[in-house]
């Protein structure tokens, strides 16, 4: 079993490296590696798409990183491979991204990227630190986690999803921010799991073990 964290030169992977190889020894999920290689996102069987910065510069690096792009489409799209992406990994899933200029997504979760904007102007964007989730709708990734867990958050944009069902859990900021979303084989954290303590690395260690 590997699990491959793509790395395309967007955001500091140490942390979420660390995390994900925590878990899978403890649940006995194989290999993880931090890759930049086509051949290995082709043959992984679980993939991870992290994200740090603006939608269009994320997509553009993506989209740049020698097949990788390619690889990772073909893996989730054909072969039906588990897939997360973890904060602007998990904007990248939408239609389309509203942030600085109009960039199409991948289109795997219907919906657009738009920047939050809470009803009480006295909170700030970026929304940053510890939030409480809401679960919206089951999911074997909510094994052991409840509604009030909380998770750390670092974003000024979220996704606006088309269909409710595919939000899996929100967080309220004066008005309801998307936490996690999914269909299928695919997953999306706009939070950071691996930094997320107790709550996040169930989540990574669910996600290790899903089979859907």
């Amino acid at each position: 079993m590997l699990t491959a964290i793509i790395d395309y030169e967007s955001g500091n992977l140490h942390s979420a490296h660390k995390a994900f190889e925590r878990m899978a020894r403890e649940a006995d999920a194989g290999e993880v590696t931090v890759t930049s290689d086509a051949e290995v996102v082709a043959r992984a069987d679980r993939i991870v798409l992290p994200g740090d910065g603006a939608f269009p510069a994320c997509m553009a690096a993506l989209k740049g990183a020698g097949g990788v792009f390619d690889a990772m489409v073909e893996a989730v799209e054909v072969k039906g491979r588990p897939f997360l992406g973890i904060c602007v990994g998990m904007q990248l899933m939408a239609t389309m991204g509203r942030e600085y200029r109009d960039t199409p997504g991948l289109d795997w979760i219907g919906g657009e990227v738009t920047r939050i904007a809470p009803a009480d102007r006295s909170l700030k964007v970026p929304h940053m630190g510890w939030n409480d989730l809401v679960i919206d709708h089951p999911h074997a990734v909510f094994d052991g986690i409840k509604t009030g867990d909380h998770a750390y958050f670092v974003h000024s944009y979220h996704m606006a999803v088309n269909d409710p069902a595919q939000r899996l859990a929100h967080v309220d900021y004066a008005g309801d921010v998307t936490a996690i979303i999914g269909r299928d084989t695919m997953l999306g954290m706009q939070f950071h799991p691996e930094k997320s303590q107790a709550t996040g690395l169930r989540l990574i260690s669910n996600f290790l073990k899903w089979a859907p």
